[in-house]
């Protein structure tokens, strides 16, 4: 069993841990999923995790009472229900009479409890829909369908104290910093996913504002799944904060107001025999290890009562998927025995794109190539250069949707005009390659005042082309023939794109991909990546073509290309 806990000392600190666990047992119930309604159960694994995470310092020390850790953060399996335990967590520090904040110590030096007053709990998920669905509807289930409906206003943002001196709300995306101006406790959910910069910077912001309700004792709670490596999340972050006090690099009173606890299936496990099948011995045996759930089905298998009902069903319901030839064995690892593993499914490697970053500017008058590509309504337009002679790439622009735009929104044609205009005053742009979806009429304008063999459509639906296009600048990649100038959106739309087998194959016989973003309407967006694969298209088409690199030997007077 492979487990990172940070701190690992043995001192005995007095806790509210117990107190809020029974509480949490004895008026809370299961949320959303095949045990809701049931009384909430705890493991002993969540019980020692709030046993740690709700110590206080003892009597007779200068912070007496006020709680030891600021910061806490739970990596575990996904299927381990953490969300709903962050959910139930949420439910105690918002009840008026829920024992979380130190009220002075008995007889035998243990904490009285007693609740927050006013409390304000945001609750921040990467998505609208997964912070409305997941982890805020899971508190909302465990409050209005439990034995607690009377004591709060329950709505679909928020959750109130029948008398309105606290609340909880559901906050999504990149939240702004005011709304954790006054926090009494936070709690980021999935944090393996906060890969964006406003997400992170929201994440940075409010940490920041927990001193300002010093007198509630504010905190942070954070849970996921493993991160994906070189993605840069918040829960990268952690983990890494995590690892650097862990090793000893940092020792200040700061590193020490975090608990962090990461539970992973230890290394050795051989998911797959030598002839790529799926190996079912061992995909559950490090199933089971990476929950720690040994002594629970022990228990189980003698009837005794377990914080869940028939667990080796859902055991071997994972397995059953860990089988499954169809099912991603990187992504299986990483969700269900939650271990950092690239995802199989991301076209390129942040932490190789990252390594590709040099100090360039090309000067004025350069030849160049432009890429253009995105959507007009709802998504993003990006628009990329790439210098010639180098291989040097920087966006030139970024037009995204506001995460508080509606389906209305439409990107600014004229701003995207004017862009590219400057592009042609200041550059010697030899090729531009656009995606014509939905800017037919603004490209063909283009084609008029430059020439159509300079700003040409290039349809990035065609699936033989875009596989060439893509394994191109996958290969300029991996032979560092690319570099960039480390834009943090440039960066952040290559993480963001995903692989997809096309039907065709190459002439040596290999699968070719496309690159697709991870949904529809999701934030994490793409058109900066696509839009530098036609700007590196572009290069090549014209290198092959024969164009001068330093310029000047194939335009006419007016200066349009000649080819």
């Amino acid at each position: 069993m492979s487990v990172l806990m940070v701190p690992k000392d043995t001192i005995k600190y007095p806790s509210l841990g117990p107190q809020v666990a029974d509480w949490m047992e004895a008026y809370l119930i299961f949320g959303p999923g095949d045990m809701r309604g049931k009384p909430y159960k705890l493991d002993q694994e969540k019980r020692a995790f709030l046993s740690k995470i709700y110590q206080v310092y003892p009597q007779g020390h200068p912070l007496e009472g006020r709680r030891r850790f600021n910061r806490a953060a739970l990596s575990i399996a996904k299927g381990s229900a953490k969300t709903e335990f962050g959910a139930g967590i949420v439910a105690a520090e918002l009840h008026p009479e829920a024992p979380v904040r130190c009220d002075g110590f008995d007889a035998y030096g243990q904490p009285v409890g007693r609740p927050v007053s006013d409390p304000y709990i945001p609750m921040i998920a990467y998505t609208e829909e997964q912070s409305d669905e997941l982890a805020y509807y899971a508190l909302y289930v465990m409050l209005s369908e439990g034995p607690l409906a009377d004591d709060f206003d329950i709505g679909l943002e928020r959750i109130m104290r029948v008398n309105g001196d606290g609340k909880a709300i559901s906050l999504s995306g990149s939240p702004n910093a005011r709304d954790g101006a006054r926090t009494t406790m936070q709690y980021f959910d999935e944090t393996h996913r906060f890969t964006q910069a406003k997400q992170k910077d929201a994440h940075r912001t409010m940490m920041h504002n927990l001193p300002k309700r010093y007198m509630s004792d504010a905190w942070s709670l954070e849970t996921t799944t493993s991160f994906t490596p070189g993605e840069g999340s918040v829960a990268e972050k952690t983990f890494g904060y995590a690892m650097m006090i862990e090793q000893g690099e940092i020792d200040d009173e700061d590193s020490k107001k975090l608990f962090f606890f990461h539970r992973q299936a230890s290394d050795g496990y051989k998911l797959q025999h030598e002839d790529g099948t799926r190996n079912r011995e061992q995909i559950r045996a490090a199933v089971i290890e990476a929950r720690g759930w040994e002594r629970m089905l022990e228990a189980a298998a003698r009837g005794e009562e377990t914080a869940w009902e028939r667990p080796d069903l859902l055991i071997n319901g994972i397995v059953e998927l860990g089988m499954d030839p169809t099912t991603d064995i990187n992504y299986f690892e990483r969700v269900y025995l939650n271990r950092p593993v690239k995802a199989t499914d991301k076209a390129f490697s942040l932490a190789e794109w990252e390594s590709l970053k040099v100090l360039f500017m090309p000067p004025p008058r350069s030849v160049i190539t432009l890429g253009f590509d995105g959507a007009r309504w709802r998504d993003s337009v990006g628009l990329v250069a790439t210098h010639l002679k180098s291989g040097f790439q920087w966006p030139v622009g970024l037009w995204e949707k506001p995460l508080t735009a509606g389906d209305e929104w439409e990107a600014p044609e004229e701003q995207i005009d004017a862009r590219v205009e400057l592009m042609f005053e200041e550059y010697e742009v030899v090729r531009m390659y656009c995606d014509p979806y939905l800017w037919e009429t603004l490209i063909a304008e283009w084609a008029g005042r430059h020439g159509e063999k300079v700003v040409v459509e290039w349809r990035t639906n065609r699936e033989k082309p875009m596989g060439y296009a893509i394994k191109a600048f996958e290969t300029a990649i991996h032979a560092r023939e690319l570099s960039h100038n480390g834009d943090a959106n440039y960066s952040r739309h290559i993480a963001n794109a995903k692989k997809k087998k096309l039907p065709v194959v190459d002439e040596h016989g290999n699968a070719l991909y496309t690159i697709y973003k991870e949904g529809a309407d999701s934030p994490n967006k793409i058109d900066l990546a696509m839009a530098g694969i036609l700007s590196w298209q572009a290069r090549t088409d014209a290198l092959t073509a024969g164009v001068d690199p330093d310029g000047g030997s194939i335009y006419d007077k007016r200066g349009i290309l000649t080819l």
